[in-house]
């Protein structure tokens, strides 16, 4: 009743000019706000400069164009298009010479070769010495490598005796590695994994862990299969305990990771009944990608062995389903697969395979005994013999990941048969293999995110018998960072992006995705995200319930097709995280798109409405320049844009550069010599020439260079070079301004990625200076505001914030955006700014609120204890109080209540964010003094009891119905290993535990994350052409029943209000989070209706392959084939 009682309710109203409260004066209010904004305003204004810029631009003829974005993406296409079939022939150039090489005889007894792992080893245990050359971060992960040279990668797994021969051959690659990479220097590593499992790699490189199995390799697999439909059939039933549970769970895990996005999925547990593992995936083949993989992982680990297996309703209910997904046009359509896990099948079940599966074998069986003790698989062999399949044994962990591997060989034997078809397989995006440097060697540089391009080799060589053998895959790895090269963020401006996504929906690069976790392994790892999970349609209802026009955009994205759609969409505006503070915005887009021929992937670019369809073209023609134009350049108080290529060395590896700004001075340099040439036309691939005479090495000193962006970034200097220079005219009133306000420093930013600043100040102890961390112009937070914030009042300055401490934060920025106006048409140019000191800024604002101009009478001020007085901005975050400590804080943590309230008067904008890349972790209460666990001994009687009736219902079921089976008992106790949870009985009565804070539990996991952001809603604010304070009371908020009345006004020529709330009725409050929080998981399944592609090509019949008989071996490592044969020989009499 108290509780109902004492509700806080919330009266807000507009006061006129005339009315005048005695709690707030709320005139004093607007005239506060009124004066602290137009100072800041006519301060900024003058000492920015910001007028005479926009003159300069004008006076130097920039002119303001429309954006074509169709012709804009045909020209970007083009060029992604062109950089991507120069490594498709470079992998077409490898793979004709591999084949040749295979035939090569190879006399010599043994094998010698570089070998990475002993590469300059310290230890001089057979160290091959090497001389290896760091290069630049964009190349080779800024390793230390010898382009001469390839090295191999042989992991401990593999037999030297059977790879020596694959090893001496593939040697031969070595000249047409090097001479692809003299042909194209952008070319980034280029590999041969080998079907017995080592890598050749080029360049070589030292390797310093265990190297991995190149066929486990996303790339390999990927480009030996075509798409399949897989059912695993997990054996539970009571004799699978123990060992072999855990040998079923490694092999079928491992076959899992096989598997892509372009390949579908389930997995069945069988004993007495068959039945998803996965309860939401019922009557499904699920797209294998790694959330439903992840799903069927972790609902395997949950199988427990009970009561026999029945072989014939598993095997039943796999071929139906994949009867079914065939028939109706489901699922891949290409291959289909069964995969049989146990330790052991009573009979061959001839009638089922002959009723589902004979005389065409649409399905291929692979099988699997899981005998850590011997045993024969004879019933299993012939299973997979008989239906184009594979049998294997499985012992220990190590020979599950190669048993699953196996089935790779098997799916590609339709393609090496038809011998002249290399089809060309474009991975999604994985983190460079490098990566795992990173653990044993903290100095190795941060991952970087890939592509790759692979295509197959096959054995051309004569043999006595029918084979069809894959020799391993060729394939060079392509950094995204090469691919967004071509799409130069200049000639998309400020705010605008590109994205590229593949035949599944899933992006390759787009500006929300973040697939790099850093530090490595504090987060899992996103490099499969669906477009619909990036592009978050603002007013969009649940997952997947996704708006129409998204749908549609998406659709033709998948389809390759050319074209164009609007979508207005959120942004949130901090990407780079480099602060506690979380901004977003609504913003309207125009968005462009084309296929990429021969890929599966499809360009897109993204465009503001408004702003970003118009351009700046303004160049300074270097060669007409009258004065040195380097001369503009003068200083240490200027930087340029990190990651744009103004120009570069095509050989950037062997010509590398200290910092961005002293290649562009040595280009700047260039471009004044006798002869130079722009060079401005990236190298043309060439046409359908693999031979290396048509490949046309590159010159050491050839270079590339971008005219239009190098020109305005000429022109940029020559408008900015004197904006700081001192001005005799009002120096002295300017020194007062720099020292009534606490000017830090000044600053523009221009749109060909130029940045001059001018300190005003001494740098403030144990901060970054904001040159270091802000140097990247139209990508930085600061920027991209102040243009959004033209549309919303074009006179006004955006005012923000970084960090948060226990003192506040020590520096406020502000920013503004030039326009240039031509024939109609506004677009950005450049964006000034200054910094100003956090102390002294808030005494200029405590001097204005400290009195009362307008009314004697005005008893309360920001100065006295009645009132609190916050300036906000336009995400709710404090910009400046009377606490510092409040700097850089979310209001709502401070007091929830009003901030509430505000949000209830529509003064404010809640709008929730779902991040769909979130890192989640398990989290447990430790506690002190707690009681060990201690069993009764029953437990373990129980065990064995429960071992020894599943033993004895095996031999039962096997005299009654030999279809309803139990495998041969093995000797060793199979209950050991099995985890049986029970609750626990101590022996005495333990304390309670002592709780404490909850801690992490294990790396994280993936999840859905939601946060309430909230942007403010100015018009609110603005009656009749003018603002005017809103004047609000919270009532019924204490027991005292006193009220809360506060005030609020917009403050002109800026994004943030004046915020004054009394303080002498003591309301409970309340507190807002802006900090993301995990999304429990749904109750209901989720959909299963994205759209998507299937690829192109599907190779997974060929008449011959009949005639191979090499599908495993029945026997295990010490049973003699006379005993396999005597074995099938039995069944078939007792059968």
């Amino acid at each position: 009743m108290e509780a109902t009682r004492w509700l806080c309710f919330v009266c807000l109203l507009l006061v006129g000019p005339s009315a005048q409260d005695e709690d707030i004066p709320h005139n004093e209010v607007k005239n506060w706000a009124l004066k602290f904004g137009v100072d800041l305003w006519e301060f900024g204004r003058q000492f920015t400069k910001m007028n005479e810029l926009q003159r300069k631009y004008q006076d130097f003829e920039a002119t303001v164009i429309r954006k074509d974005g169709l012709l804009l993406i045909r020209e970007l296409a083009a060029e992604v298009q062109n950089m991507m079939d120069i490594k498709m022939n470079a992998v077409l150039r490898i793979m004709d010479s591999a084949e040749q090489a295979a035939l090569t005889k190879h006399t010599s007894a043994s094998t010698t070769f570089l070998d990475a792992q002993r590469l300059n080893a310290k230890d001089n245990r057979g160290a091959n010495e090497v001389k290896l050359v760091a290069g630049p971060a964009a190349h080779f992960g800024g390793l230390a490598v010898n382009t001469t040279l390839s090295a191999v990668l042989l992991p401990s797994t593999v037999d030297l005796k059977e790879a020596e021969s694959a090893v001496a051959w593939s040697e031969l690659l070595e000249p047409l590695f090097v001479n692809n990479y003299e042909s194209d220097p952008a070319l980034s590593w280029q590999y041969f994994g080998s079907s017995a499992g080592f890598t050749r790699l080029y360049p070589a490189v030292q390797w310093p862990t265990e190297p991995p199995d190149s066929r486990s390799n996303a790339w390999y697999v990927g480009a030996a299969t075509s798409p399949r439909d897989v059912v695993i059939l997990f054996d539970a039933s009571g004799s699978m305990a123990g060992e072999k549970r855990s040998l079923a769970l490694a092999t079928a895990s491992a076959i899992l990771d096989t598997l892509g996005a372009n390949d579908f999925v389930n997995v069945y547990r069988f004993a007495e009944n068959t039945q998803e593992v996965a309860p939401c995936f019922k009557d499904l083949l699920v797209q294998a990608n790694s959330e439903n993989v992840r799903e069927l992982k972790s609902a395997m680990s949950g199988v427990r062995p009970e009561n026999i297996a029945n072989f014939t309703g598993a095997l039943v209910t796999a071929f139906e389903i994949l009867h079914r997904y065939n028939r109706t046009g489901q699922g891949s359509q290409c291959n289909q697969a069964i995969f049989l896990i146990t330790d052991g099948a009573p009979s061959e079940f001839k009638e089922i395979f002959k009723q589902y599966n004979w005389p065409h074998m649409p399905v291929r069986v692979f099988t699997y005994l899981m005998a850590p003790s011997g045993g024969s698989g004879a019933e299993l062999n012939w299973m997979a013999c008989n239906n184009k399949g594979y049998f294997a044994r499985v012992s220990n962990k190590k020979e599950a990941k190669d048993a699953a591997l196996r089935h790779v060989e098997v799916l590609a034997r339709p393609l090496v048969l038809y011998q002249n078809n290399h089809p060309l397989y474009w991975s999604p995006s994985f983190v460079d293999v490098k990566r795992q440097c990173l653990a044993p060697h903290p100095e190795c540089p941060r991952p970087e995110l890939m592509t790759s391009v692979a295509t197959t080799i096959f054995d051309r060589r004569n043999y006595s018998v029918r084979t069809a053998q894959l020799l391993g895959v060729v394939g060079t790895d392509v950094p995204i960072s090469e691919i967004q090269k071509m799409v130069p963020p200049h000639k998309l401006g400020v705010n605008g992006y590109a994205f590229m996504v593949n035949n599944n929906g899933h992006a390759l690069f787009h500006p929300e995705l973040r697939p790099l976790p850093q530090p490595p392994g504090s987060r899992p790892e996103y490099s499969s995200v669906d477009l619909a999970l990036l592009e978050l349609v603002e007013g969009e209802g649940a997952l997947y319930e996704n708006h129409s026009l998204l749908n549609d955009l998406r659709n033709d994205l998948i389809n390759q097709k050319e074209g164009e759609a609007e979508l207005t969409v959120l942004v949130q505006q901090d990407k780079m995280l480099r602060h506690k503070q979380r901004r977003v915005a609504s913003r309207r887009q125009k968005y462009f798109y084309k296929g990429i021929d021969g890929t599966p992937f499809t360009l897109g670019i993204a465009l503001p409405e408004g702003y970003g369809m118009h351009e700046v073209l303004a160049e300074q023609e270097i060669k007409l320049s009258k004065v040195n134009v380097t001369d503009f350049f003068k200083g240490a108080d200027w930087k340029v844009h990190p990651d744009w290529v103004y120009c570069e060395y095509n050989y950037a590896n062997e010509q590398p550069f200290s910092t961005p700004e002293d290649r562009v001075l040595h280009f700047l340099s260039r471009t004044l010599q006798p002869g130079w040439k722009w060079m401005s036309l990236r190298p043309r691939s060439p046409l359908k020439d693999r031979e290396p005479a048509g490949h046309k090495k590159m010159d050491r000193d050839s270079y590339y260079c971008d005219k239009n962006l190098l020109q305005s970034l000429v022109f940029d200097a020559m408008v900015t070079e004197s904006l700081e220079r001192p001005s005799s005219r009002g120096k002295e009133n300017k020194q007062q301004g720099y020292q009534m306000f606490g000017v830090a420093m000044t600053f523009v930013a221009t749109r060909s990625g130029l940045m001059r600043w001018k300190d005003h100040s001494d740098p403030i102890p144990d901060q970054p200076h904001f040159s270091e961390s802000n140097m990247r112009s139209l990508d930085e937070v600061w920027y991209q505001r102040a243009v959004e914030q033209h549309a919303v009042e074009p006179d006004s300055f955006v005012f923000s914030v970084e960090g948060e401490s226990d003192k506040g934060a020590p520096l406020v920025t502000a920013s503004h955006a030039v326009f240039v106006e031509h024939k109609g048409h506004r677009a950005p140019a450049a964006v000034v700014g200054l910094q100003f000191k956090q102390t002294a800024l808030t005494s200029h604002f405590i001097n204005i609120t400290s009195t009362c101009q307008g009314y004697p009478n005005c008893r309360k001020t920001c100065a006295s204890d009645e009132l609190d007085c916050y300036v906000l901005d336009n995400n709710g975050f404090v910009i400046l109080s009377e606490s510092p400590e409040h700097s850089g804080k979310f209001f709502g943590t401070l007091d929830g209540t009003i901030m509430d309230s505000l949000v209830q008067d529509r003064i404010f904008k809640r709008v929730p964010m779902h991040d769909y890349q979130g890192a989640c972790h398990d989290t447990r209460t430790t506690s002190t003094d707690a009681a060990p666990k201690l069993y009764a001994p029953h437990r373990h009687l129980s065990a064995i009891f429960q071992w020894a009736g599943a033993k004895a219902l095996w031999m039962l079921s096997s005299l009654i119905a030999p279809t309803w089976s139990m495998p041969i008992p093995q000797e060793e106790d199979d209950y050991e290993d099995e985890e049986i949870e029970f609750p626990p009985e101590p022996m005495t009565p333990a304390p309670p535990p002592k709780p404490t804070a909850p801690v992490p539990m294990g790396p994280a996991r993936p999840c859905e994350k939601r946060s309430d952001l909230y942007v403010l809603q100015p018009e609110r604010l603005n009656t009749s052409g003018s603002f005017n304070p809103l004047k609000g009371k919270l009532t019924n908020c204490h027991v005292t029943g006193c009220e809360r009345p506060f005030s609020v006004q917009k403050i002109p020529h800026s994004n943030l209000i004046l915020l004054v709330v009394d303080t002498l009725c003591p309301c409970g409050s309340k507190q807002l989070f802006i900090t993301p929080q995990e999304v429990p998981p749904s109750a209901t399944c989720p959909k299963e209706s994205l759209f998507r592609r299937r690829p192109q090509t599907c190779v997974n019949y060929h008449p011959e392959e009949i005639e191979i008989k090499v599908c495993g071996s029945c026997t295990a490592l010490r049973a003699s084939l006379l005993f396999c044969l005597l074995t099938s020989a039995w069944l078939m009499v007792v059968s």
